[in-house]
Order: structure tokens, then C-alpha cells, then sequence
């Protein structure tokens, strides 16, 4: 639990992020006004972003790359999350439940 915490704290400024995903700082704020990250910010509005963020960033090129507009990439992404959270539903449906009796 506390490395999935350290994924998400802010610890990157823009100009940082900017530089390691090789995209212009202008793309990653257009990207949070379309809603595809929200990075934290300091108390005075500075955005920070995290592990997590930068790898949502990669995801936003990678499907950029393959002709995707921003449009389409937020719909993937909403689907990919959507996808992950059922995967730990049935993850966990599937500890809960007992196998089934084969001695039929």
C-alpha cells in the first residue's frame, strides 16, 4: 500500500514531466483540461505530478502515436480503468467464492 501512495504523490514539476515523457509542457496542461490527469497542487496552484501521472502521460502518447484523437484517447482510458476495477472485483468475487465441488 505504501508504494501505491508513493506512485501518487506529486513530486514532479511540469517542465520536469515535460522533458521525461519528450512532450511540451502546453500538451500536459491542454491534457488536464480535457480531463485525461489531474495533477496535485501545491497551496500556491503549482501542479505536481506523480509516478502515476507520468505513466498516464506515456499511455496519452502511445495512443496518440496510433491516430487517436484526444477525444478517443480519454475513451480508451476511461474503458482501461473501467477494466482495471472490474479485474479486482473478480479478483476478489473469485477469493471469496469457494471452487466448485467436483465430487459430482
Amino acid at each position: 500500500m505504501a508504494n501505491r501512495d508513493s506512485t501518487r504523490r506529486g513530486l514532479y514539476a511540469i517542465s520536469v514531466v515535460a522533458e521525461l515523457v519528450g512532450t511540451g509542457q502546453q500538451n500536459i496542461r491542454l491534457y488536464e483540461r480535457r480531463g485525461l490527469l489531474t495533477p496535485e497542487r501545491t497551496g500556491g496552484g503549482t501542479r505536481q505530478y506523480s509516478e502515476s501521472d507520468l505513466a498516464v502521460l506515456r499511455r496519452i502518447a502511445e495512443l496518440l502515436d496510433e491516430g487517436l484523437n484526444l477525444a478517443g484517447v480519454a475513451k480508451v482510458l476511461e474503458l482501461e480503468l473501467d477494466n482495471a476495477r472490474l479485474r479486482r472485483q473478480l479478483r476478489r468475487a473469485r477469493a471469496r467464492t469457494p471452487p466448485p465441488d467436483d465430487a459430482e
